[in-house]
């Protein structure tokens, strides 16, 4: 084969992230066979006492019936939205907030006085969901016909977060880090900040054109 003529194929950050979520329940589950304390990954308040878990806990998850649905809505979701950003852009996006989600969980809990602990993808994943709702397409070009107010935006913004988030109450659901992320997704969407630096460069110059 010709090597100038040949392309490679990058990883896709979406399975890229599933292998992470199989690597870190496996992981999870060893520890818990030779007597690792259940909540090792998990994130917990004070946030201080354990720093690594701001990270870890976006991506672990205890049982199969936590790990697959969100391995299932991201692959969906994420198939879609990685093929519209950087791949570096996706992983930060993923991260930063499946953090803040995190964080919002548990302090919210100790404000109330009632501490958690939690571990889980979902926040990062309702995230990538707000941002396909508030950044296609069809939702610019009916913002763009509409004259809307930014405080009834960000209103109707918050109420499509609380509907959804409703949606999806149960028990021991982060309701919390499920709303936190769809707030964010919606709000980034918005301002389109997954959108590719060639993306970028491409509608500044047609705006030139006209």
């Amino acid at each position: 084969m010709d090597r100038a003529g040949s392309t490679v194929q990058a990883s896709s950050p979406t399975t890229v992230l599933i292998g992470v979520l199989v690597v870190f329940f496996l992981l999870q589950r060893l520890l818990e066979v030779f007597g690792g304390a259940p909540g090792t990954f998990a994130l917990a308040w004070p946030l201080s006492e354990n720093p690594w878990t701001l990270v870890t806990s976006v991506f672990v998850h205890r049982r199969l019936p936590h790990l697959v649905p969100n391995a299932l809505f991201l692959f969906v979701i994420g198939i879609i939205l990685e093929r519209r950003t950087d791949p570096w852009r996706f992983y930060a996006f993923f991260v930063v907030v499946g953090i803040i989600a995190g964080v919002m969980e548990v302090t919210v809990a100790q404000v109330l006085g009632q501490p958690v602990a939690v571990l889980g993808a979902s926040g990062a994943v309702f995230g990538l969901l707000g941002y396909i709702l508030s950044g296609n397409p069809i939702t610019d070009a009916v913002a763009d016909r509409l004259s809307v107010d930014p405080r009834v935006a960000i209103l109707v913004m918050i109420g499509v977060a609380l509907a959804i988030t409703w949606l999806t109450r149960g028990r021991q659901v982060a309701l919390v880090a499920h709303f936190t992320g769809l707030v964010l997704g919606l709000v980034a969407g918005r301002a389109h900040v997954l959108r590719s630096s060639r993306s970028r460069t491409r509608t500044s110059t047609e705006r030139r054109r006209f």
